[in-house]
């Protein structure tokens, strides 16, 4: 049986990955920071609820012996929860502001991968996602043609970059692990007030794809439902 626990994934591109992995024959820890959200989401999928503030090391890290202790391993990791950031132009944007989305769409993915990576390494096939976004593509951002173009949020845009480059340093350092950035594409969310032209299930279908990927698949790669992204 598949291992997999998924950050976030009380709602949205988190519930939808959950729900499409347990229909896939995975057993799914769904991971929240709220139990009570948690406990519902992961009651109405049939996985399993685990505590888990990607903010909080202790929290973390005892998510990770939760799993441990009742599955021994994680075949696959899908670092998925993120926020927004603040509503404000980039002039405007403090660094304060940056540390806040920082911590939980950088530093957050990092505490994850860093407290689960031995329970990875029992796996034979172990795969981490790592959940980012098109707007870190310089191509896309630069063109007046594109939805990205008219998105300037300093703190969040250049926190998903940074996840990508989090990404391809573990990529290198672990060829025994698929790591692999997605994005899922401007998906009808909460971060934007459910106004993306891609459903809840088209976004997740790139992050489902990538946690599937056998041991012959690609690492080290950012890529949406079209292919590698250019960026």
């Amino acid at each position: 049986m598949t291992t997999t626990l998924i950050t976030g994934a009380n709602k949205s591109l988190g519930y939808e990955t959950a729900r499409r992995l347990i229909e896939a024959g995975h057993t799914v820890y769904v991971a929240a920071r709220d139990p009570e959200r948690g406990k519902a989401a992961a009651a109405r999928l049939g996985g399993r609820f685990v505590q888990l503030d990607v903010t909080d090391d202790d929290s973390v890290q005892a998510a990770a012996d939760a799993v441990r202790a009742e599955a021994g391993h994680l075949d696959v990791l899908v670092n998925n929860a993120g926020i927004t950031g603040v509503p404000k132009t980039p002039g405007d944007v403090t660094g304060a502001d940056m540390l806040h989305v920082y911590d939980t769409n950088v530093f957050g993915p990092v505490r994850v991968t860093r407290a689960f990576l031995p329970l990875l390494q029992e796996s034979d096939n172990p795969v981490v996602v790592n959940v980012s976004s098109g707007l870190v593509s310089l191509a896309a951002v630069t063109d007046p043609s594109r939805v990205e173009f008219h998105v300037k949020a300093l703190d969040y845009n250049s926190s998903k970059a940074a996840l990508v480059m989090v990404n391809t340093m573990y990529a290198k350092e672990f060829p025994g692990i698929r790591f692999n950035a997605v994005d899922p594409g401007y998906t009808a969310t909460d971060f934007n007030d459910h106004g993306g032209y891609k459903t809840v299930e088209q976004g997740a279908e790139i992050i489902v794809r990538m946690a599937l990927i056998g041991a012959d698949g690609p690492t080290g790669g950012f890529f949406d439902d079209e292919g590698p992204v250019i960026w």
